[in-house]
């Protein structure tokens, strides 16, 4: 039995899984990649500490840092992927307010089991892909899903939001600041983010708006230069450099099934005070929960605070 079992290998999971084991936790930490979302920047400008560092070297950083603490207090399991979650002696849990103290456990894809006291879930999001022709040739080849961490190479050039909710017009007003031009493109009428922020953004002399719009092909050669789209039954192409895709993230939280309460979107709702969910015993941080913003650094902190909060749980049981 562990006092506490952490899934997920990115900022997150390992921020938590370092803390745990310099606290003297008996940890395992369950996680089937390293890195998160982020591994697939080739540049990444605000991770604190490295001015500059592509995704796959952060992966690689996060993966020596958590394994310096790999022995007695904390266990490793990777790659494995959790499945599902059940209570040690109740089996499933269908009431998230419910707790008997036996404790949990996690069953992982290769039938692997693992018990703890406490759960912390750090398993991130997947950002929702375009599927058009030519999305996938040229992504992160000028298409990208990260305003944050790609925009800044993008600096004085002309590029596109796809989307229009209050995720696209944050990344739209990110950009405008450095960016030639922003073009939003969205497939209706209407936006879908606060009228406060639409309306300060839409004032930049330097945004534009294609509405009603039909995205059909990315295109480019070594590297996006435009994208064909059609309104009505015109055809159209707007030349760009780069193209930036917020139209939503898929929380990584299916496998949890009814032991936490989720939004409608499946984000893991906690208390930004502790980062704990509706079940005692469990904790969450980064991408997978309804935080109002998600950033590596900000993950990171966000699990070291559910750690510090789990910790005192853990010793006041004992």
């Amino acid at each position: 039995m562990h006092d506490v079992l952490i899934v997920g290998g990115g900022p997150a999971g390992v921020a938590a899984a370092v803390y745990a084991a310099r606290k003297r936790l008996k940890t395992v930490l369950v996680t089937d990649d390293w890195g998160g979302q982020s591994t697939v920047s080739p540049e990444i400008q605000n991770w604190i500490g490295d001015p500059s560092i592509s995704g796959a070297d952060l992966a690689k950083k996060l993966k020596t840092h958590v394994e310096e603490y790999k022995g007695e207090w904390l266990e490793i399991m990777a790659p494995h992927r959790a499945k599902s979650i059940k209570d040690i002696k109740d089996g499933p849990i269908r009431e998230p307010a419910a707790s008997n103290g036996a404790g949990l456990e996690v069953t992982c894809s290769d039938g692997s089991t693992h018990q703890a006291r406490t759960l912390l879930i750090a398993t991130g999001s997947n950002r929702r892909k375009l599927e058009v022709p030519g999305a996938a040739e040229f992504d992160q080849k000028g298409l990208t899903y990260c305003a944050s961490c790609d925009g800044p190479l993008f600096a004085d050039m002309d590029v596109a939001v796809i989307g229009g909710g209050n995720a696209a017009f944050e990344t739209a007003m990110q950009l405008l600041a450095y960016c030639k031009t922003v073009t939003m493109i969205i497939r209706g009428d209407s936006f879908r983010a606060d009228e406060l922020t639409v309306e300060k953004v839409l004032k930049n002399p330097k945004m534009k708006v294609i509405k009603n719009a039909e995205l059909l092909e990315i295109k480019g050669e070594k590297f996006v230069n435009g994208i064909r789209y059609k309104v009505a039954e015109a055809e159209s192409t707007l030349p760009v450099s780069g193209i930036f895709v917020e139209i939503g993230l898929v929380p990584n939280t299916e496998w949890l099934g009814t032991s936490v309460k989720k939004t409608k979107f499946n984000q893991i709702v906690v208390d930004p005070l502790t980062q704990k969910t509706s079940h005692p015993r469990i904790w969450a941080a980064g991408d997978c929960t309804d935080g109002k913003y998600h950033q590596n650094n900000i993950a990171a902190g966000d699990a070291v605070k559910a750690l510090e909060d789990l910790y005192l749980f853990v010793h006041h049981e004992k």
